[in-house]
């Protein structure tokens, strides 16, 4: 980690009400982690929206697991991908619905394909992408 850096902002005072609520909210101990916490995002979104950013990501997916085929499919996709796909959980919801958590890993542009191809299964009822960084370069 580098030398912190003080510095000073402008802002409005109902915009700054508003974010010391949120930092509330959030359970941040003061305004400079909060800042941080936004700095980091940014960076983090900015580095999987231009696609060539090593990431990692969770797919969420909902689906009927009486859905004819659809299981196979889903299990199919993952195998071919099983190079990106290094985690799977899968957890009954009740006698019908299944939950299914991938870990994805590789370039942005690749997890988020992979995502939306599992996502666009015929079948599944919801489907997630929550996708950031290794981390290597946030401090």
């Amino acid at each position: 980690m580098g030398e912190t850096i003080r510095f000073g902002i402008s802002i409005d005072e109902k915009l700054l009400d508003s974010f010391d609520r949120l930092i509330e909210e959030k359970g941040y101990v003061n305004r400079s982690e909060a800042i941080r916490d936004l700095i980091r995002n940014a960076i983090v979104e900015q580095k999987c929206a231009a696609g060539e950013e090593e990431t990692v990501g969770t797919v969420t997916l909902i689906y009927n697991h009486h859905v004819r085929d659809l299981s196979d499919k889903l299990t199919e996709q993952q195998h071919a991908h099983h190079h990106q796909i290094i985690s799977a959980l899968h957890v009954h919801l009740d006698a019908h619905n299944c939950l299914e958590v991938l870990v994805v890993r590789g370039k942005a542009r690749d997890v988020k394909q992979i995502a939306d191809e599992l996502i666009g299964v015929k079948g599944v009822k919801h489907g997630k992408l929550v996708m950031t960084t290794t981390g290597l370069e946030l401090a």
